[in-house]
């Protein structure tokens, strides 16, 4: 969870919730430590005409029905 994210203000007000609020960002930080950029990075595919972009839609359309 990115701490950037968080956009609106919250009360954590039980001490069983401020320990796991607290175990959460330090997780998460220390996973953001053995991530390295490369595991990171995004794959893509250029689409260079519109049928192509027409068969991508396609079948994103029919795996969200």
């Amino acid at each position: 969870m990115a701490t950037s994210s968080i956009t609106k203000n919250f009360i954590i007000s039980d001490e069983k919730q401020i320990e796991l609020f607290a175990n959460a960002i330090e997780e998460s930080y220390e996973e953001s430590l053995r991530t390295s950029r490369s595991d990171a990075s995004t794959k893509f595919r250029e689409l260079q005409n519109a049928d192509e972009i027409k068969e991508i839609m396609e079948k994103w359309r029919k795996s969200h029905e």
